[in-house]
Protein backbone atom coordinates (compact mmCIF):
# COMPACT_ATOMS: atom_id res chain seq x y z
CA UNK A 1 0.00 0.00 0.00
CA UNK A 2 1.16 3.71 -1.27
CA UNK A 3 0.53 6.32 1.44
CA UNK A 4 2.22 10.03 0.90
CA UNK A 5 4.44 9.56 4.16
CA UNK A 6 6.00 6.29 2.94
CA UNK A 7 5.53 5.06 6.43
CA UNK A 8 3.96 1.56 7.53
CA UNK A 9 1.45 2.00 9.70
CA UNK A 10 3.49 0.62 12.74
CA UNK A 11 5.56 3.64 11.92
CA UNK A 12 3.39 5.90 11.10
CA UNK A 13 1.97 5.39 15.11
CA UNK A 14 5.80 6.17 16.12
CA UNK A 15 5.98 8.93 14.40
CA UNK A 16 2.73 10.56 14.92
CA UNK A 17 1.73 9.77 18.49
CA UNK A 18 4.93 8.28 20.03
CA UNK A 19 3.65 4.54 21.03
CA UNK A 20 5.44 1.79 19.70
CA UNK A 21 2.51 -0.86 19.15
CA UNK A 22 -1.48 -1.11 18.64
CA UNK A 23 -4.00 -1.29 20.81
CA UNK A 24 -6.62 -4.63 20.07
CA UNK A 25 -7.90 -4.22 16.55
CA UNK A 26 -6.66 -0.90 15.51
CA UNK A 27 -4.08 -2.14 13.13
CA UNK A 28 -6.44 -4.43 11.09
CA UNK A 29 -9.09 -1.35 10.87
CA UNK A 30 -6.13 1.04 9.82
CA UNK A 31 -4.81 -1.44 6.86
CA UNK A 32 -8.59 -1.54 5.75
CA UNK A 33 -9.00 1.97 5.57
CA UNK A 34 -5.33 2.20 3.59
CA UNK A 35 -6.37 -0.32 0.98
CA UNK A 36 -10.22 2.16 0.63
CA UNK A 37 -12.62 -0.69 2.17
CA UNK A 38 -15.66 0.45 3.48
CA UNK A 39 -15.28 0.02 6.80
CA UNK A 40 -17.56 -0.58 10.30
CA UNK A 41 -16.20 -0.52 13.37
CA UNK A 42 -17.55 -1.35 16.67
CA UNK A 43 -15.20 -0.83 20.26
CA UNK A 44 -16.42 -0.12 23.33
CA UNK A 45 -15.45 3.82 25.23
CA UNK A 46 -11.77 3.82 25.72
CA UNK A 47 -11.18 1.02 22.95
CA UNK A 48 -8.98 4.09 20.72
CA UNK A 49 -11.61 4.23 18.02
CA UNK A 50 -10.46 7.63 17.15
CA UNK A 51 -6.74 6.52 16.03
CA UNK A 52 -8.49 4.72 13.63
CA UNK A 53 -8.91 7.68 11.62
CA UNK A 54 -6.85 9.89 12.64
CA UNK A 55 -4.09 7.62 12.16
CA UNK A 56 -4.61 6.86 8.22
CA UNK A 57 -6.02 10.32 7.58
CA UNK A 58 -2.37 11.66 8.56
CA UNK A 59 -1.02 9.03 5.96
CA UNK A 60 -3.01 9.15 2.76
CA UNK A 61 -3.21 12.34 0.63
CA UNK A 62 -5.89 14.96 0.60
CA UNK A 63 -8.24 15.68 3.90
CA UNK A 64 -10.73 13.04 5.74
CA UNK A 65 -13.92 14.40 6.71
CA UNK A 66 -15.27 12.99 9.90
CA UNK A 67 -18.92 13.62 10.28
CA UNK A 68 -19.00 13.76 14.54
CA UNK A 69 -22.46 14.95 16.36
CA UNK A 70 -21.26 17.26 19.15
CA UNK A 71 -19.65 20.06 18.63
CA UNK A 72 -17.25 20.54 21.78
CA UNK A 73 -16.31 16.82 21.11
CA UNK A 74 -14.71 18.48 17.84
CA UNK A 75 -12.91 21.07 19.70
CA UNK A 76 -11.74 18.56 21.76
CA UNK A 77 -10.50 16.05 19.37
CA UNK A 78 -8.83 19.05 17.19
CA UNK A 79 -7.16 20.88 19.88
CA UNK A 80 -5.36 17.33 20.96
CA UNK A 81 -4.51 16.58 17.27
CA UNK A 82 -2.82 20.00 16.73
CA UNK A 83 -1.32 19.46 20.39
CA UNK A 84 1.01 17.37 19.02
CA UNK A 85 1.98 18.71 15.16
CA UNK A 86 4.35 21.40 14.24
CA UNK A 87 1.86 21.85 11.31
CA UNK A 88 -0.36 24.64 11.26
CA UNK A 89 -4.12 24.30 10.29
CA UNK A 90 -3.66 20.13 9.76
CA UNK A 91 -7.17 19.72 11.52
CA UNK A 92 -9.53 22.07 11.45
CA UNK A 93 -13.72 21.58 12.13
CA UNK A 94 -16.46 23.27 10.52
CA UNK A 95 -19.78 23.79 12.28
CA UNK A 96 -22.43 26.13 13.87
CA UNK A 97 -19.79 27.69 16.52
CA UNK A 98 -17.41 29.20 13.20
CA UNK A 99 -18.33 32.59 11.90
CA UNK A 100 -17.52 33.46 8.31
CA UNK A 101 -14.05 34.25 8.45
CA UNK A 102 -13.18 31.35 10.20
CA UNK A 103 -14.70 28.97 7.80
CA UNK A 104 -12.58 30.57 4.78
CA UNK A 105 -9.42 29.97 6.56
CA UNK A 106 -10.30 26.89 7.42
CA UNK A 107 -11.11 26.20 3.56
CA UNK A 108 -7.93 27.70 2.93
CA UNK A 109 -6.07 25.28 4.54
CA UNK A 110 -8.26 22.42 2.70
CA UNK A 111 -6.99 24.02 -0.87
CA UNK A 112 -3.75 24.23 0.34
CA UNK A 113 -3.48 20.94 1.60
CA UNK A 114 -2.53 21.80 5.00
CA UNK A 115 -5.48 20.68 6.56
CA UNK A 116 -5.45 16.81 6.98
CA UNK A 117 -8.67 16.12 8.98
CA UNK A 118 -11.93 18.16 9.03
CA UNK A 119 -14.66 17.59 11.29
CA UNK A 120 -17.96 18.57 10.05
CA UNK A 121 -21.49 18.56 11.74
CA UNK A 122 -24.25 16.73 9.99
CA UNK A 123 -26.05 20.03 8.95
CA UNK A 124 -22.84 21.60 8.00
CA UNK A 125 -21.75 19.08 5.35
CA UNK A 126 -25.70 18.95 4.01
CA UNK A 127 -25.00 22.78 2.77
CA UNK A 128 -24.83 23.32 -0.72
CA UNK A 129 -22.22 25.49 -0.58
CA UNK A 130 -19.92 23.23 1.19
CA UNK A 131 -21.31 20.04 -0.80
CA UNK A 132 -19.51 21.96 -3.42
CA UNK A 133 -16.20 23.05 -1.91
CA UNK A 134 -15.83 19.31 -1.33
CA UNK A 135 -16.17 18.32 -4.65
CA UNK A 136 -13.24 20.13 -5.89
CA UNK A 137 -10.78 19.19 -3.09
CA UNK A 138 -8.96 15.91 -2.42
CA UNK A 139 -11.05 13.83 0.01
CA UNK A 140 -9.34 10.60 1.30
CA UNK A 141 -12.00 9.17 2.82
CA UNK A 142 -15.18 9.79 5.03
CA UNK A 143 -15.50 9.14 8.81
CA UNK A 144 -18.84 8.75 10.70
CA UNK A 145 -18.53 8.98 14.02
CA UNK A 146 -21.21 8.01 16.60
CA UNK A 147 -22.54 6.12 13.83
CA UNK A 148 -25.79 4.97 16.21
CA UNK A 149 -27.47 8.12 15.08
CA UNK A 150 -28.19 7.00 12.21
CA UNK A 151 -30.66 4.33 12.85
CA UNK A 152 -33.52 4.93 14.04
CA UNK A 153 -33.88 1.75 15.98
CA UNK A 154 -30.87 3.05 18.51
CA UNK A 155 -30.36 6.14 20.51
CA UNK A 156 -29.40 9.38 20.12
CA UNK A 157 -31.04 8.74 16.53
CA UNK A 158 -30.45 11.76 14.62
CA UNK A 159 -32.68 12.27 10.77
CA UNK A 160 -29.92 13.99 9.42
CA UNK A 161 -27.28 11.49 10.03
CA UNK A 162 -29.64 9.16 7.78
CA UNK A 163 -29.20 11.56 4.34
CA UNK A 164 -25.04 11.19 4.47
CA UNK A 165 -25.18 8.44 1.85
CA UNK A 166 -25.98 10.55 -0.95
CA UNK A 167 -24.26 13.42 0.30
CA UNK A 168 -20.84 11.74 0.57
CA UNK A 169 -21.73 10.13 -2.88
CA UNK A 170 -22.22 13.98 -4.32
CA UNK A 171 -18.82 14.63 -2.37
CA UNK A 172 -16.67 12.10 -3.80
CA UNK A 173 -16.16 8.47 -4.59
CA UNK A 174 -13.93 7.26 -1.33
CA UNK A 175 -14.30 5.02 1.40
CA UNK A 176 -16.69 5.31 3.99
CA UNK A 177 -15.75 4.12 7.41
CA UNK A 178 -18.56 4.27 10.01
CA UNK A 179 -17.40 3.96 14.11
CA UNK A 180 -19.80 3.66 17.07
CA UNK A 181 -19.23 2.25 20.59
CA UNK A 182 -22.35 0.94 21.26
CA UNK A 183 -24.53 -0.92 18.84
CA UNK A 184 -26.81 -3.59 19.06
CA UNK A 185 -26.98 -6.77 16.28
CA UNK A 186 -30.14 -4.74 14.97
CA UNK A 187 -28.88 -1.43 15.13
CA UNK A 188 -25.45 -2.35 13.26
CA UNK A 189 -27.30 -3.83 10.71
CA UNK A 190 -29.72 -0.94 10.13
CA UNK A 191 -26.32 1.48 9.91
CA UNK A 192 -24.76 -0.54 7.31
CA UNK A 193 -27.93 -1.01 4.98
CA UNK A 194 -28.43 2.89 5.45
CA UNK A 195 -24.84 3.76 4.36
CA UNK A 196 -24.91 0.92 1.74
CA UNK A 197 -21.86 -0.85 3.24
CA UNK A 198 -23.37 -4.30 3.41
CA UNK A 199 -19.92 -5.20 2.15
CA UNK A 200 -18.03 -3.67 4.54
CA UNK A 201 -15.30 -5.00 6.50
CA UNK A 202 -16.52 -5.53 9.17
CA UNK A 203 -14.35 -4.91 13.09
CA UNK A 204 -16.16 -5.43 16.55
CA UNK A 205 -14.13 -5.32 19.89
CA UNK A 206 -15.46 -7.21 22.54
CA UNK A 207 -18.17 -5.06 24.66
CA UNK A 208 -16.99 -6.60 27.82
CA UNK A 209 -14.97 -4.29 30.16
CA UNK A 210 -13.82 -5.81 32.57
CA UNK A 211 -12.73 -3.72 35.26
CA UNK A 212 -15.68 -2.10 35.63
CA UNK A 213 -18.11 -2.65 38.29
CA UNK A 214 -21.51 -2.44 37.93
CA UNK A 215 -24.39 -1.62 40.64
CA UNK A 216 -28.03 -0.37 40.99
CA UNK A 217 -28.87 1.51 44.47
CA UNK A 218 -32.63 1.84 45.15
CA UNK A 219 -32.82 5.93 45.03
CA UNK A 220 -33.55 6.92 48.92
CA UNK A 221 -31.46 9.38 50.39
CA UNK A 222 -29.31 10.22 47.27
CA UNK A 223 -27.47 13.08 47.90
CA UNK A 224 -26.17 11.10 51.58
CA UNK A 225 -25.29 8.20 49.41
CA UNK A 226 -23.25 10.11 47.07
CA UNK A 227 -21.70 12.31 49.17
CA UNK A 228 -20.28 9.10 51.55
CA UNK A 229 -18.90 7.15 48.43
CA UNK A 230 -17.37 10.17 46.95
CA UNK A 231 -15.84 11.19 50.64
CA UNK A 232 -14.79 7.48 50.93
CA UNK A 233 -12.52 8.13 47.22
CA UNK A 234 -11.61 11.45 48.27
CA UNK A 235 -9.35 12.96 45.50
CA UNK A 236 -10.59 10.83 42.66
CA UNK A 237 -12.32 11.91 39.22
CA UNK A 238 -15.73 11.25 38.65
CA UNK A 239 -19.27 12.15 36.78
CA UNK A 240 -22.30 12.08 38.10
CA UNK A 241 -25.60 12.19 35.56
CA UNK A 242 -28.21 13.80 36.21
CA UNK A 243 -31.78 14.03 34.11
CA UNK A 244 -31.96 17.68 34.34
CA UNK A 245 -30.09 21.27 34.03
CA UNK A 246 -31.61 22.13 37.22
CA UNK A 247 -30.59 18.91 39.23
CA UNK A 248 -27.01 19.01 37.69
CA UNK A 249 -26.83 22.58 39.95
CA UNK A 250 -28.48 21.29 42.59
CA UNK A 251 -26.50 18.54 43.03
CA UNK A 252 -22.85 20.79 42.58
CA UNK A 253 -23.89 22.53 44.89
CA UNK A 254 -24.70 20.20 47.70
CA UNK A 255 -21.23 18.34 46.92
CA UNK A 256 -19.42 22.10 47.38
CA UNK A 257 -20.94 22.72 50.47
CA UNK A 258 -19.67 19.12 51.74
CA UNK A 259 -16.28 20.27 50.91
CA UNK A 260 -15.80 18.31 47.64
CA UNK A 261 -14.65 19.92 44.66
CA UNK A 262 -17.86 19.92 42.00
CA UNK A 263 -19.15 21.80 39.20
CA UNK A 264 -22.23 21.68 36.72
CA UNK A 265 -22.20 20.73 33.16
CA UNK A 266 -25.12 21.25 30.72
CA UNK A 267 -26.67 22.60 27.42
CA UNK A 268 -27.85 25.60 28.97
CA UNK A 269 -24.42 26.89 29.74
CA UNK A 270 -22.71 28.72 27.11
CA UNK A 271 -19.77 27.51 25.27
CA UNK A 272 -16.90 29.27 27.53
CA UNK A 273 -18.76 28.59 30.66
CA UNK A 274 -18.86 24.38 29.16
CA UNK A 275 -14.94 24.88 27.98
CA UNK A 276 -13.72 26.17 31.31
CA UNK A 277 -15.62 23.22 33.14
CA UNK A 278 -14.30 20.75 31.10
CA UNK A 279 -10.64 22.49 31.41
CA UNK A 280 -10.74 22.13 35.19
CA UNK A 281 -11.60 18.69 34.94
CA UNK A 282 -8.95 17.52 32.88
CA UNK A 283 -6.77 19.46 34.58
CA UNK A 284 -7.59 17.95 37.68
CA UNK A 285 -8.91 21.20 39.73
CA UNK A 286 -12.27 19.59 39.64
CA UNK A 287 -12.65 15.90 40.56
CA UNK A 288 -16.51 15.57 40.33
CA UNK A 289 -18.58 16.88 37.82
CA UNK A 290 -22.07 16.78 37.55
CA UNK A 291 -23.64 16.64 33.68
CA UNK A 292 -26.44 15.55 31.79
CA UNK A 293 -26.03 13.61 29.06
CA UNK A 294 -24.25 16.39 26.71
CA UNK A 295 -20.64 16.00 28.80
CA UNK A 296 -18.42 13.34 28.42
CA UNK A 297 -18.13 11.91 24.77
CA UNK A 298 -14.81 12.59 23.48
CA UNK A 299 -13.59 13.96 27.03
CA UNK A 300 -9.79 12.57 26.86
CA UNK A 301 -9.30 11.71 30.30
CA UNK A 302 -8.65 7.49 31.15
CA UNK A 303 -8.62 8.14 34.92
CA UNK A 304 -12.47 8.74 35.63
CA UNK A 305 -12.41 6.53 38.84
CA UNK A 306 -16.65 6.40 38.84
CA UNK A 307 -19.49 7.58 37.17
CA UNK A 308 -23.03 8.09 39.08
CA UNK A 309 -26.36 8.04 37.44
CA UNK A 310 -28.62 10.03 39.44
CA UNK A 311 -31.09 9.33 37.41
CA UNK A 312 -31.75 6.23 35.12
CA UNK A 313 -31.04 6.65 31.39
CA UNK A 314 -33.47 6.36 28.91
CA UNK A 315 -31.60 3.73 27.36
CA UNK A 316 -29.19 0.63 27.71
CA UNK A 317 -26.91 2.26 24.80
CA UNK A 318 -26.65 5.38 27.19
CA UNK A 319 -26.15 3.74 29.88
CA UNK A 320 -23.30 1.89 28.66
CA UNK A 321 -21.74 4.65 26.94
CA UNK A 322 -21.75 6.34 29.84
CA UNK A 323 -20.53 4.16 31.76
CA UNK A 324 -17.98 3.44 29.47
CA UNK A 325 -16.15 6.84 30.49
CA UNK A 326 -14.96 5.10 33.59
CA UNK A 327 -11.77 3.32 33.63
CA UNK A 328 -10.66 4.03 30.53
CA UNK A 329 -6.95 3.22 31.34
CA UNK A 330 -7.99 0.00 32.61
CA UNK A 331 -7.60 1.16 36.20
CA UNK A 332 -11.04 1.08 38.56
CA UNK A 333 -13.86 2.23 37.68
CA UNK A 334 -16.96 1.58 39.29
CA UNK A 335 -20.62 2.62 37.71
CA UNK A 336 -23.38 3.08 40.24
CA UNK A 337 -26.69 3.90 39.04
CA UNK A 338 -30.08 4.80 41.21
CA UNK A 339 -33.28 3.30 40.41
CA UNK A 340 -36.71 4.27 40.73
CA UNK A 341 -40.03 3.36 39.34
CA UNK A 342 -40.88 7.75 39.17
CA UNK A 343 -37.60 8.02 37.07
CA UNK A 344 -39.62 5.64 34.65
CA UNK A 345 -43.09 7.72 34.97
CA UNK A 346 -40.49 10.76 34.11
CA UNK A 347 -39.05 9.35 30.99
CA UNK A 348 -42.11 8.01 29.46
CA UNK A 349 -43.78 11.29 29.95
CA UNK A 350 -41.38 12.77 27.63
CA UNK A 351 -42.19 10.53 24.94
CA UNK A 352 -45.59 12.05 24.88
CA UNK A 353 -46.45 13.73 21.88
CA UNK A 354 -44.05 11.93 19.94
CA UNK A 355 -44.79 9.84 16.43
CA UNK A 356 -46.22 6.35 17.17
CA UNK A 357 -43.55 4.66 15.95
CA UNK A 358 -40.75 6.70 17.76
CA UNK A 359 -43.16 6.26 21.34
CA UNK A 360 -42.84 2.48 20.51
CA UNK A 361 -39.28 2.58 20.03
CA UNK A 362 -38.47 4.64 23.00
CA UNK A 363 -41.07 2.42 24.96
CA UNK A 364 -38.98 -0.47 24.02
CA UNK A 365 -35.77 1.07 25.21
CA UNK A 366 -36.87 1.74 28.68
CA UNK A 367 -38.27 -1.71 28.70
CA UNK A 368 -34.75 -3.15 28.67
CA UNK A 369 -33.96 -0.51 31.31
CA UNK A 370 -36.41 -1.86 33.65
CA UNK A 371 -35.22 -5.47 33.06
CA UNK A 372 -31.67 -4.60 33.68
CA UNK A 373 -32.20 -2.55 37.01
CA UNK A 374 -34.68 -4.68 38.26
CA UNK A 375 -32.44 -8.52 37.25
CA UNK A 376 -31.22 -10.48 39.65
CA UNK A 377 -28.88 -12.12 37.49
CA UNK A 378 -25.14 -11.17 36.23
CA UNK A 379 -25.94 -7.35 35.47
CA UNK A 380 -22.64 -8.00 33.04
CA UNK A 381 -24.22 -10.82 31.39
CA UNK A 382 -27.64 -9.12 30.69
CA UNK A 383 -25.49 -5.75 29.13
CA UNK A 384 -23.50 -8.11 27.14
CA UNK A 385 -26.43 -9.86 25.44
CA UNK A 386 -28.10 -6.95 24.91
CA UNK A 387 -25.34 -6.24 22.40
CA UNK A 388 -25.51 -9.62 21.16
CA UNK A 389 -22.44 -11.13 23.49
CA UNK A 390 -22.52 -14.05 25.10
CA UNK A 391 -20.47 -13.98 28.12
CA UNK A 392 -20.18 -16.62 31.15
CA UNK A 393 -21.41 -14.97 34.22
CA UNK A 394 -18.61 -17.87 36.19
CA UNK A 395 -15.74 -18.29 34.00
CA UNK A 396 -15.81 -14.96 31.85
CA UNK A 397 -13.56 -11.80 32.12
CA UNK A 398 -15.11 -9.89 34.63
CA UNK A 399 -17.10 -12.11 36.80
CA UNK A 400 -18.30 -11.50 39.87
CA UNK A 401 -17.92 -7.22 38.71
CA UNK A 402 -21.57 -6.30 39.54
CA UNK A 403 -23.36 -6.21 42.79
CA UNK A 404 -25.50 -9.53 41.79
CA UNK A 405 -22.81 -11.39 41.56
CA UNK A 406 -21.41 -10.42 44.29
CA UNK A 407 -24.56 -11.09 46.30
CA UNK A 408 -25.95 -13.89 44.68
CA UNK A 409 -29.82 -14.29 44.94
CA UNK A 410 -31.40 -17.68 45.63
CA UNK A 411 -31.80 -20.38 42.95
CA UNK A 412 -34.36 -23.10 42.10
CA UNK A 413 -35.20 -25.08 39.14
CA UNK A 414 -37.99 -23.05 36.65
CA UNK A 415 -38.01 -25.71 34.14
CA UNK A 416 -41.96 -26.36 34.39
CA UNK A 417 -42.63 -22.14 34.49
CA UNK A 418 -40.68 -22.23 31.41
CA UNK A 419 -42.07 -24.91 29.82
CA UNK A 420 -45.17 -22.57 29.77
CA UNK A 421 -44.00 -19.36 28.75
CA UNK A 422 -43.17 -21.07 25.64
CA UNK A 423 -46.60 -22.84 25.16
CA UNK A 424 -48.22 -19.94 25.94
CA UNK A 425 -46.15 -17.59 23.70
CA UNK A 426 -47.07 -20.68 20.80
CA UNK A 427 -50.38 -20.08 21.55
CA UNK A 428 -50.95 -17.19 20.75
CA UNK A 429 -48.94 -17.48 17.44
CA UNK A 430 -45.57 -15.68 18.34
CA UNK A 431 -47.53 -12.20 18.42
CA UNK A 432 -47.47 -10.28 21.66
CA UNK A 433 -44.72 -8.64 23.83
CA UNK A 434 -43.52 -10.02 27.24
CA UNK A 435 -46.10 -7.94 29.39
CA UNK A 436 -48.97 -9.50 27.66
CA UNK A 437 -47.62 -13.43 28.21
CA UNK A 438 -46.83 -12.56 31.80
CA UNK A 439 -50.57 -11.04 32.46
CA UNK A 440 -52.14 -14.04 30.74
CA UNK A 441 -50.62 -16.54 32.92
CA UNK A 442 -50.88 -14.48 35.88
CA UNK A 443 -54.35 -13.88 35.61
CA UNK A 444 -54.42 -10.37 34.92
CA UNK A 445 -57.55 -9.53 32.76
CA UNK A 446 -56.80 -6.13 31.24
CA UNK A 447 -58.21 -4.50 27.95
CA UNK A 448 -55.18 -5.48 25.83
CA UNK A 449 -56.15 -9.51 27.38
CA UNK A 450 -59.64 -9.30 26.83
CA UNK A 451 -58.91 -8.06 23.49
CA UNK A 452 -56.76 -10.91 22.10
CA UNK A 453 -58.76 -13.31 23.83
CA UNK A 454 -56.63 -14.29 26.78
CA UNK A 455 -59.02 -14.73 29.31
CA UNK A 456 -60.40 -17.89 27.40
CA UNK A 457 -56.77 -19.19 27.15
CA UNK A 458 -56.42 -22.54 28.86
CA UNK A 459 -53.13 -21.05 30.37
CA UNK A 460 -55.17 -17.68 32.09
CA UNK A 461 -54.07 -17.66 35.07
CA UNK A 462 -52.00 -21.02 35.62
CA UNK A 463 -49.48 -18.82 37.62
CA UNK A 464 -52.09 -17.04 39.45
CA UNK A 465 -49.62 -18.02 42.55
CA UNK A 466 -47.06 -15.48 41.10
CA UNK A 467 -47.34 -11.85 40.35
CA UNK A 468 -46.62 -10.34 36.74
CA UNK A 469 -43.03 -9.30 37.48
CA UNK A 470 -42.44 -12.86 39.16
CA UNK A 471 -43.24 -14.50 35.47
CA UNK A 472 -41.16 -10.90 33.67
CA UNK A 473 -38.25 -11.99 35.79
CA UNK A 474 -38.22 -15.84 34.30
CA UNK A 475 -38.88 -14.35 30.43
CA UNK A 476 -35.32 -12.08 31.03
CA UNK A 477 -33.26 -15.08 32.24
CA UNK A 478 -34.88 -17.05 28.84
CA UNK A 479 -34.17 -14.29 26.74
CA UNK A 480 -30.66 -14.13 28.01
CA UNK A 481 -30.16 -17.59 27.69
CA UNK A 482 -31.25 -17.82 24.38
CA UNK A 483 -34.85 -19.62 24.54
CA UNK A 484 -36.71 -16.51 23.28
CA UNK A 485 -35.88 -13.45 21.13
CA UNK A 486 -37.38 -10.16 21.22
CA UNK A 487 -38.73 -8.64 17.19
CA UNK A 488 -37.46 -5.58 17.24
CA UNK A 489 -39.39 -4.78 14.21
CA UNK A 490 -42.57 -5.14 15.76
CA UNK A 491 -41.20 -3.15 18.82
CA UNK A 492 -40.43 -6.42 21.06
CA UNK A 493 -42.87 -9.25 20.31
CA UNK A 494 -41.59 -12.52 21.48
CA UNK A 495 -40.34 -15.00 19.09
CA UNK A 496 -39.55 -18.65 20.17
CA UNK A 497 -35.36 -19.61 19.15
CA UNK A 498 -34.48 -22.86 17.93
CA UNK A 499 -33.23 -23.83 21.32
CA UNK A 500 -36.60 -22.26 22.94
CA UNK A 501 -38.47 -24.93 20.19
CA UNK A 502 -35.79 -28.03 21.44
CA UNK A 503 -36.66 -27.18 25.52
CA UNK A 504 -40.11 -27.54 24.64
CA UNK A 505 -39.72 -30.85 22.81
CA UNK A 506 -37.79 -31.86 25.31
CA UNK A 507 -37.58 -30.20 28.69
CA UNK A 508 -34.48 -30.09 30.68
CA UNK A 509 -33.59 -28.50 34.34
CA UNK A 510 -33.25 -25.00 34.44
CA UNK A 511 -32.12 -22.68 37.15
CA UNK A 512 -33.92 -19.54 37.69
CA UNK A 513 -32.35 -16.45 39.97
CA UNK A 514 -35.15 -15.62 42.28
CA UNK A 515 -35.88 -11.93 41.82
CA UNK A 516 -35.93 -9.77 44.99
CA UNK A 517 -37.32 -5.94 45.06
CA UNK A 518 -34.71 -3.21 45.33
CA UNK A 519 -34.82 -2.05 48.78
CA UNK A 520 -33.43 0.58 50.97
CA UNK A 521 -29.69 0.55 51.01
CA UNK A 522 -28.34 0.81 54.74
CA UNK A 523 -25.72 3.54 55.34
CA UNK A 524 -23.28 1.09 56.28
CA UNK A 525 -22.95 -0.49 53.31
CA UNK A 526 -21.66 2.18 51.24
CA UNK A 527 -18.40 1.89 50.29
CA UNK A 528 -17.69 -0.11 46.92
CA UNK A 529 -13.98 -2.38 47.59
CA UNK A 530 -11.54 -0.96 45.23
CA UNK A 531 -11.38 -2.51 41.77
CA UNK A 532 -7.57 -1.63 41.46
CA UNK A 533 -5.55 1.02 40.33
CA UNK A 534 -4.74 2.03 43.92
CA UNK A 535 -1.08 2.69 45.46
CA UNK A 536 0.87 0.61 47.80
CA UNK A 537 2.19 3.69 49.24
CA UNK A 538 -0.71 6.53 49.87
CA UNK A 539 1.55 9.54 50.67
CA UNK A 540 3.51 8.78 48.25
CA UNK A 541 1.14 8.68 45.80
CA UNK A 542 -0.87 11.94 46.85
CA UNK A 543 2.84 13.48 46.80
CA UNK A 544 3.31 12.52 43.05
CA UNK A 545 0.19 13.11 42.05
CA UNK A 546 0.65 16.97 43.53
CA UNK A 547 3.91 16.69 41.31
CA UNK A 548 2.08 15.90 38.43
CA UNK A 549 -0.53 18.38 38.39
CA UNK A 550 2.58 21.16 38.76
CA UNK A 551 4.11 19.89 35.90
CA UNK A 552 1.09 19.47 33.55
CA UNK A 553 0.16 22.90 35.08
CA UNK A 554 3.44 24.27 33.53
CA UNK A 555 3.11 22.63 30.89
CA UNK A 556 -0.68 23.68 30.16
CA UNK A 557 -1.11 19.87 29.49
CA UNK A 558 -3.45 17.78 31.17
CA UNK A 559 -2.64 15.65 34.38
CA UNK A 560 -2.81 12.61 33.30
CA UNK A 561 -0.84 9.69 32.06
CA UNK A 562 -0.79 8.91 28.31
CA UNK A 563 1.99 6.60 27.72
CA UNK A 564 0.01 2.79 27.34
CA UNK A 565 -3.70 0.82 27.93
CA UNK A 566 -6.69 2.67 26.04
CA UNK A 567 -4.30 6.49 26.05
CA UNK A 568 -3.32 4.95 22.52
CA UNK A 569 -4.77 7.07 19.89
CA UNK A 570 -4.49 10.38 22.06
CA UNK A 571 -1.34 12.15 21.51
CA UNK A 572 -0.66 14.66 24.48
CA UNK A 573 3.05 13.96 25.95
CA UNK A 574 3.62 15.72 29.26
CA UNK A 575 7.06 15.61 31.39
CA UNK A 576 4.89 13.89 34.18
CA UNK A 577 4.12 10.75 31.58
CA UNK A 578 4.66 7.81 34.23
CA UNK A 579 3.82 9.61 37.73
CA UNK A 580 0.21 8.05 38.78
Amino acid sequence: MQTVVGLSPKEALKQFFGFSKFKGLQEDVINAVLERHDTFVIMPTGGGKSLCYQLPALMLEGTAIVVSPLIALMKNQVDAIRGFSETDGIAHFINSSLNKTEITQVKSDIMGGKCKLLYVAPESLNKDENVEFFRGVKISFVAIDEAHCISEWGHDFRPEYRRLRPIIEQIADCPIMALTATATPKVQQDIQKNLGMLDAKVFKASFNRANLYYEIRAKANVGKQIIQYIKANSGKSGIIYCLSRKKTEEIAELLQVNGIKALPYHAGMDGGQRSKVQDKFLMQDVDVICATIAFGMGIDKPDVRFVIHHDIPKSLESYYQETGRAGRDGGEGVCIAFYSPKDIEKLEKFLQGKPVAEQEIGMLLLQEVIAYAETSMSRRQYLLHYFGEEWDPVNGEGAGMDDNSRNPKERFDGSEQVQMILECISEFKELHKAGFICKVIAGIKTSEVTTYKGHLSKYFAEGKDSDEKFWNAIVRQMYVRGLVMKEIETYGTLKITPEGNAFMKKPQPFMVVKEEEIGETDDDDLIIPKQGGGAVDEALFTMLKDLRQRLAKEKKNPAICYCAGSCHGRNVHTVSNHIG
